[in-house]
């Protein structure tokens, strides 16, 4: 009997007919032997079954692998800069009060052209974010342009001490002014972007051009906090896993209507003290009441691709993005305030009263705790009011405020909304949705109207004493003020009317998580500028993949941890070839005692 291998040697053994008795019946040692080969396989197939038990229990489970994101999310080493595969980027937003400069950075693209760049944020060796602001915002200098680089300086000083000499002319910078700059003349406008456009080369060594700076309207800056969220979350990873919210979309674009399954994203509602703007992916097809509607729902529809190939759908989405100036928090307040301080005064003029015009007869408030006092109006005509704090009375009275219509798929203002699938959505609420739930009421997290309703309740009606007191004793958020306080009542019912008058969220809506922070962290539209802007880049890493040939592609293609039936074969191979080696061996060695 002859037997040959000739993988991963060549070896070659051959059996008499005096010598396979001696084999059929093994002596001690041979069982020893044949024994521990049976246990190294078996324990090479527990391993198998180990990592294919874990896969499927974390598909099972998908909240197990939500911790394993949040741990990868929430990493916090310091960024090493010393790895020549580490790319850089920059973004410079240039806000009304200040501008900040974000550092981030990304590992070279693995050539899938299925998965966006792991961006994320650059750390020092303390551990800390990449970032610096500088005050006031760059309209300050409107009427001095040319000093704009001057005041751009110092953040761009800043970021290229961070980043490798030798990656600086790969690393491309973004200067992206807001709504300080919007607000400003068109030619101021361009006289500031030029001489950035001018001076900034001179100086750095970035890849800059002169796309790279731009005023960037609200609904750019919607999306890009959009994007941002959403990546922070995963949802731009589309590996199915059971158990996990996916949504079938009707790819935007082409003759054809092309629908895919994939995963759920998250829509955003952020109040801040001026303005509430809202965010979220259109899935469907959507369709107009009037002509002027679809008019102008053009302007707050936004399509776009997240990959690096324009052929490919897998990426392409569509999102509604809408801001209301005067609904924020401190905003609605005012125009409150301003209505109470009108209506009053006519109606004393008529009646001939003189209610609100001392301490003595102020004007019941329902928005206000029970027995705060406050004063409102210029100093020529103050309204002196006296809290009764009675949440469903102040929502009452707020539902104006929204300036809703008859007309159907309409919001705050009488805007255009597209239709919401609430039964199958998740929206994150931030700024003022969190401080409303937490700051005072301690219920952030997880929403739920009827018991923000009661709680909200609940405080209004209670003694504006008995509040203080407990703030005294440290029972609220650490960052709640008096101010807030005294408004918490207004803002708990003016946010209540927005998210349920204002945007139509039914009252048993369970998928709002109101937040500061995602994983821990604050998430900022920079992230999402930059990964929008730098979408095409992989493409570069994908082309250098392709490049090395057939053999690199073979190794990519198979791996054994998802080929491990390969794998065994293998192992039994070699297994099987060192055990007739050992035989041989045995045998000529036995050859030789009986020579001797």
């Amino acid at each position: 009997i002859s037997f040959s291998c000739l993988f991963p040697a060549s070896w070659h053994f051959s059996l008499s007919s005096q010598v396979l008795p001696r084999l059929l019946i093994p002596s001690l040692r041979q069982l020893l032997f044949i024994g521990l080969v049976v246990c190294l396989v078996g324990l090479l197939y527990l391993l198998v079954c180990f990592t294919e038990c874990r896969q499927y229990y974390l598909n099972l489970y998908p909240h197990l692998l939500a911790k394993r994101h949040l741990a990868r999310v929430t990493d916090v080493e310091a960024t090493d800069t010393s790895n020549p595969n580490l790319n850089y980027g920059l973004v410079v937003d240039c806000g009304s009060s200040g501008s900040r400069v974000f550092v981030y950075c990304w590992p070279r693209h693995n050539g899938n052209p299925h998965e966006l760049l792991d961006i994320r944020q650059m750390r020092d060796q303390h551990r800390k974010p990449v970032v610096m602001k500088i005050k006031p915002g760059i309209s300050e200098l409107a009427t001095t342009p040319e000093k704009a680089s001057d005041y751009i300086y110092p953040l761009l000083s800043f970021a290229a001490q961070h980043i490798p000499k030798n990656k600086h002319q790969e690393t491309p910078l973004y200067i992206l002014c807001t709504a300080g700059m919007r607000i400003l003349p068109d030619s101021q406008q361009e006289a500031l972007l030029e001489d950035l456009r001018t001076d900034i080369p001179v100086h750095f060594n970035f890849l800059f051009s002169d796309s790279h700076v731009e005023v960037i309207s609200g609904k750019q800056e919607g999306v890009y906090a959009w994007i941002g969220i959403n990546f922070v979350l995963g949802r731009f990873n589309h590996v199915h896993n059971d158990g996990e919210a996916v949504v079938e979309v009707q790819v935007p674009g082409g003759d054809q209507q092309e629908a895919l399954v994939r995963k759920r994203t998250a829509g955003v509602l952020d109040m801040g003290g001026v303005s509430t703007q809202i965010a979220y992916e259109v899935p469907k097809t959507v369709s107009f009441a009037s002509p002027q509607q679809e008019e102008v729902a053009k302007n707050l529809l936004a399509e776009f691709n997240l990959g690096c190939d324009a052929h490919r759908t897998e990426h392409v989405y569509r999102v509604y993005v809408s801001t209301f100036l005067g609904f924020g928090g401190n905003a609605a307040r005012q125009r409150y305030e301003e209505s109470l301080v009108r209506n009053t005064a006519t109606r004393n003029k008529l009646l001939g009263q003189h209610v609100g015009e001392s301490v003595e007869s102020p004007l019941l408030d329902p928005c206000l705790p029970s027995d705060l006092q406050d004063e409102v109006g210029p100093p020529t005509q103050r309204l002196y009011l006296r809290g009764t704090g009675d949440f469903d009375q102040c929502r009452q009275l707020l539902q104006p405020f929204l300036n809703r219509t008859n007309e159907t798929q309409t919001s705050l203002n009488g805007i255009y909304q597209p239709a919401i699938d609430y039964s199958n959505s998740q929206f994150y609420g931030f700024s003022e949705f969190y401080y409303c739930t937490e700051d005072v009421l301690r219920m952030g997290g997880d929403y739920n109207s009827s018991k923000y309703a009661r709680a909200a309740k609940s405080y209004c009606a209670t003694q504006w004493r008995t509040l203080k007191e407990r703030f005294d004793s440290g029972l609220y958020a650490s960052h709640a003020d008096l101010h807030r306080l005294k408004y918490q009542c207004f803002k708990s019912a003016w946010m209540y009317e927005v998210f349920h008058s204002g945007f139509s969220f039914p009252t048993n809506y369970k998928n709002l998580k109101t937040a500061l922070l995602v994983y821990d962290k604050e998430v900022q539209w920079t992230l999402g500028a930059i990964l929008y802007r730098t979408r095409f880049l992989p493409l570069r890493d994908i082309q250098q993949e392709s490049l090395k040939g057939a053999h690199s592609h073979w190794r990519h293609s198979f791996s054994f941890v998802n080929n491990h039936y390969l794998f065994l074969a293998c192992f039994f191979i070699v297994l099987l070839s060192i055990l007739l080696y050992l035989l041989r061996l045995r045998r000529i060695h036995r050859r030789a005692h009986q020579s001797l």
